[in-house]
């Protein structure tokens, strides 16, 4: 079995945990987010998340990082991490979005991820005169938009007609030298969305969520037809908290907890803004957790060898990339790579193909 790798969210809207943690600068800058992922490829992590609000999810008077904007100015400036950039495919036409993905692909010699997305919050998109359809017609459109978006990263002529779009011949240039198109991470638990997962993604994110609830989940998705698409892999979202004992990480799980606890008001407004039918949020509201998509439901609190002992199960499980969130999260992200990730013989992966071709 290959070795896991592990990745971050990069604080594109600030804290995951807390936002009123004195440890940690509620900052989602473009200084300090690219401060953080240079660092994180200094430390041997394998991938980066880029995920994609136009406005705050939590506050819309706090600032907010632009995903492709700011992916691209990352591919120039580092040399080995993988680069994933969230996409919700009513924003972006297809064409502008699959040239912008080639273009980031080209930037970072083959690093360049894309994570579709199809959206939750609907106030975002009423905000800007946006629709915002319901949740199964906002999958049909994104299995659509995917479709046109691979075969076009693909370099392939596409001529289609579809409910949604029309392309006439339309071929994008300079097409990919590094592999057949640029990876693609799809989420979400709904029947549409695993559905989709099989037809169109190379990686399912899984939210943070319990060992045999993960099995479960990568059962059901493998046994889907792939057609002629290489067998799916699986990531894992999750929060780590890793100290010398237990006791010392349950002990800041709680005081995270607490901390979280300040921003019930933040929290009920961004519960307004959420399409009920989303599988992930009921997901999120069966444990008491921080952090986002799951946070430590996933069980990663705990000592250093707890924690690499419960990666390792997921791994086994046939989870291949850990997507993981820390708070105050550059401190705890270099502890965990000098404490946690040792323990699992996990080196760093070549930059040839961020971890396979497509």
């Amino acid at each position: 079995m290959t070795l896991p790798r592990f990745g971050v969210w990069a604080p594109v809207h600030g804290s995951r945990a807390a936002h009123h943690d004195p440890d940690e600068p509620d900052d989602a800058s473009w200084a300090r987010n690219r401060a953080l992922v240079l660092e994180a490829e200094a430390l041997g992590f394998d991938a980066v998340l880029v995920a994609q609000h136009t406005v705050n999810p939590y506050d819309d008077a706090r600032d907010q990082l632009e995903t492709w904007t700011a992916t691209a100015a990352l591919a120039a400036l580092t040399r080995r991490i993988e680069l994933i950039a969230a996409i919700k495919p009513g924003l972006f036409h297809p064409v502008v979005l699959a040239k912008m993905a080639l273009q980031i692909e080209h930037i970072s010699e083959g690093r360049f991820a894309l994570n579709l997305v199809n959206a939750w919050n609907a106030t975002e998109f009423e905000a800007a005169g946006l629709p915002f359809p319901e949740h199964d017609a906002r999958y049909a459109y994104g299995a659509e938009w995917i479709g046109l978006v691979s075969r076009l990263m693909r370099g392939e002529r596409v001529s289609h007609e579809g409910r949604h779009f029309r392309v006439s011949g339309l071929q994008l240039r300079p097409a990919d030298p590094w592999r057949a198109r640029p990876r693609i991470y799809l989420g979400g638990e709904s029947e549409p969305a695993r559905a989709l997962v099989a037809a169109e993604g190379d990686v399912w994110f899984i939210n943070g969520q319990p060992l045999d609830a993960v099995r479960g989940l990568i059962a059901d998705a493998a046994a889907r037809p792939r057609g002629d698409l290489p067998p799916l892999r699986f990531g894992l979202s999750a929060f780590v908290i890793a100290r010398e004992t237990d006791e010392e990480a349950e002990a800041e799980h709680a005081r995270l907890l607490a901390l979280a606890d300040g921003d019930a008001g933040l929290r009920a407004a961004s519960r307004t803004r959420v399409d009920p039918a989303v599988v992930m949020i009921r997901t999120m509201a069966q444990a008491r957790a921080v952090g986002t998509n799951g946070g430590t439901a996933a069980g990663l609190v705990g000592s250093y060898a707890t924690v690499a002992a419960r990666l390792a199960a997921f791994h086994a499980a046939g989870v291949v990339l850990f997507m993981l969130q820390f708070q105050p999260f550059e401190a705890e992200m270099r502890r965990f790579a000098e404490r946690v990730r040792p323990l699992l013989g996990a080196r760093t992966l070549p930059s040839s193909a961020a971890s396979g071709v497509v």
